[in-house]
Formats: C-alpha cells, structure tokens, sequence
C-alpha cells in the first residue's frame, strides 16, 4: 500500500529457513538455480506473502529465492540491480509515480493473456493497467482504506469524541496535547502520510493535476498544498507529534498506539491485522475517521494501493516467474494465503478474508469522502522519498516552509526530467 522510506522490521521467515538466509543478506544476490523474487523488506514479511511462498515451496514446483531490499533504498538499489544484470525474475512494485523509473515496455512481461486475469475484481484490474489497457503485474495484496485511525476508548476516557471538520480536528489535537497526551503518532521516517492530504486536492480538480502534469503549475503555487505543509510544520511545533517522531519509524508505531502513547496515526485497516500488536489497547479499542491535513475541511480517505508482482520478460525463468503468478492467483492458494486478512479483495473468488469493523462503522462516512489514491500514481516526478527527507528537513529547522515548497516542487521537475515527460 502506501509504505514507503521505512526502517523496517528485521525479516525472519520462522518457518522458511532456505528463505531467510537470502533475505537476511545485506546485498542479496539471484540464484540462478531458484526463482528470485524482488521487494521490499517489510512488505515480503506480510503474513499472505509469507504464506504463499511457504505453500509453494512444499508444492514441490520449485525453491525461492527471496532478495529482501531495505525500504528505505529501495528504489534506487532496484534500478542499479536492473542495470547490473542482476535482476531478479519477479519484482515487486506499487503502480505508483517511481514505476516510471524502470523501462516498463522492454523489461515486464504483459499479462493480459493469463488465465488469473478474468479473477481479478474491476478495481483490482484498473490499478494494474497500464496507460494502454495491459496488465502489467499481479495485484497480491491486501486492499484497504488509509485515514485517521484512532483510540476510540482513549478518547472517551478524556472525554473526547471523533472529528468531522478540520477545525474540530484541530481542537481535539490542542486539547489532548493540553493534557500531556501525545495526539499523533507521526512516523517521520515513512513517507506515505502527504499523500493523504494531497490526493483530494488532485482528485476533485482533474484540471489542476493536468496542469501540474504539464508543468504549468508547481506543487509551491497551490494554497491546498502550502496550507497542509504549513499545518504539518505548525502541528510538529505544537507538539502534536511528541517528541521522538523525528526517530519514529515503522516497526514503533505499533508501540505507540497500542501503549496508548499516542491517541491517533494516520495508516490503514489492513495494517491493524498485519502489523499491529495489542498491549494496554487492542484493535477493537480503534476506529476510523477521515485523514485532516488541512487541505480539505471534512478530510478524507484514501482508497487502497496495490503491490504487484511483475515478472520479468528478459530473464531465464520467466516461464517459471508466470507459473509463480498463476499458482499465486489460484482460488485455493490465495485464499489460504489471505485468510483472516482484512482486506478488500482483489479476487471475484476470495472468500476467506475478513472486513474491518473500523471500515465497516465508518462506511457512510467513506462513501461520501474517499478519494481514489492520486498523489503517488498520478502526479508526474512525485516522489514519496523525497518529500519525507524534505519535511524532515523542515522539522530540523533546515528550510522554512517556503523554501520547503520550493524544493519539493524543483525535485519533482527533476524527476520528470529523468523520466523523459513531456513539458519538463
């Protein structure tokens, strides 16, 4: 989904020893007698993937290797793996702005021939589409919806309730810092949480994002974007980030919720069955309300991301990578693998996961305010990675918020430079 720029986890497949030893390596290497299989460190040890690499390698059709990237260099080490020669024959990767980095036409394989392809829900199949209707990967993953997930009991114990406005959003963030309550737990080493706030300001203006695309605007022009960083820089100022958030990165946001260190994050549902672990609070003491980034009043919702396995069309194995992918997208392995997920299925035939409660009570309230994921699969030069290092910048003191703007929207040219886009 949206994890990007993370420390994540260390990665141990308990129970897939020949696994680990490759995941563990600083700089894995493919195997040229297994099928390699590419991605991010933190993503690869989600319960589903775990479990579907598991159930294939007792299949008896083949071994795995798995070359686990630290989040945080993902990106760039990929691309050097590409142009080494070293590439693996699956490659994990979100259909997002950085995709564009890769040679997308002369390295992937398209798949709209394969027989899982007709399985896939409409959603699923539109986000793995690329700009001329071929499947580029396979959407194994949970779907979910990202806004402000707080702690319901918390709050009542303070004697508070939910927001509906940015204003009201606001006073509920001054008033639980006024009690010595961390309001916010920020992870400033993940990059996901500016997406939320930018996605409605691109999403209800097709226009804007059009513009923007053809270099005719900058990310430092529009007021939405200039008020979110000015609120994301004041509320740090406040306070209402505690004190640590600069340090804070994946595997501590768990921590702080469940500790009930802190009342609220900005993620998503699915993260509360893959990575939350209950202490003082469990997941039944959350619940959803929008994302407030002070770009639009009522906040909003962001609609899920997909991580695709793509299969590389250059290497040896890739009959066998497209094997992988249909053993994958099987009704019985696919269902064994997401089953008690909370997800939104990505398959017509999955039946085994479960929905979110905290999905299922906001319902009405994300039918009228979710946005389709937009800033990080749309905007031409976004980078995720880079608008984390700049607000971390600005946090130190580095920038002012102007300068902030500035360079966020000079890095975002530089990356469609590098991506050949028209305009630029």
């Amino acid at each position: 989904m949206k994890k990007q720029l993370c420390i994540a986890a260390a990665f141990l497949f308990a129970a897939l020893s020949p696994l680990s030893l490759s995941a563990c390596s600083t700089d894995p290497l493919p195997d040229p007698d297994k099928l390699n299989i590419m991605g991010k460190r933190s993503d690869l040890q989600k319960p589903y993937m775990t479990r579907i690499f598991q159930r294939y390698e007792e299949s008896g059709q083949g071994e795995l290797n798995i070359m686990a990237i630290e989040d945080a260099v993902y990106e760039a080490k990929a691309q050097d793996y590409f142009r080494k020669g070293k590439a693996p024959d699956i490659f994990l990767h979100f259909h997002n702005a950085d995709l564009n980095s890769f040679d997308l036409g002369n390295t992937f394989a398209v798949l709209n021939g394969e027989s899982w392809v007709d399985d896939l829900t409409d959603s699923a199949k539109a986000y793995c589409s690329d700009g001329n209707a071929n499947i580029i990967g396979l959407p194994f993953w949970e779907s979910s919806v990202s806004g402000c997930y707080y702690n319901k009991t918390l709050l009542k114990e303070k004697g508070f309730e939910a927001s509906a406005t940015q204003e009201d959003f606001n006073g509920l963030c001054a008033a639980l810092a006024d009690l010595g309550q961390v309001p916010i737990c920020w992870p400033a080493q993940c990059s996901w949480m500016m997406q939320f706030g930018l996605d409605p300001v691109f999403a209800d203006d097709p226009e804007l994002l059009a513009s923007l695309n053809r270099n005719e605007t900058g990310l430092d022009e529009i007021p939405a974007v200039k008020n979110m960083v000015q609120w994301i820089a004041d509320a740090a100022e406040k306070g209402w980030f505690g004190e640590d958030y600069l340090d804070t990165g994946w595997d501590d946001i768990s921590g702080k919720l469940s500790s009930g260190e802190a009342a609220m994050t900005f993620i998503w549902d699915s993260w509360f069955y893959t990575d939350f672990k209950a202490g003082k609070y469990s997941i039944d003491d959350f619940a959803l309300m929008p994302a407030f980034l002070n770009t639009v009043p009522e906040g909003t919702y962001e609609g899920g991301n997909l991580n695709m396995m793509m299969v590389n069309k250059n290497s040896a194995k890739c009959d066998e990578a497209l094997a992988f992918l249909s053993f994958c997208a099987t009704p019985e392995n696919y269902n064994a693998a997401f089953e008690g997920i909370a997800t939104v299925s990505c398959f017509k035939g999955l039946t085994s996961n479960i929905q979110s409660k905290m999905v299922t009570e906001a319902q009405a309230s994300i039918s009228r305010k979710e946005r389709v994921s937009t800033a990080s699969t749309k905007i031409v030069g976004y980078s995720a990675d880079d608008l984390a290092v700049l607000l971390s910048d600005l946090f130190r003191h580095k920038y002012s918020t102007a300068e902030c703007l500035r360079k966020m929207n000079e890095n975002r040219i530089m990356h469609a430079q590098e991506q050949g886009a028209a305009g630029f």
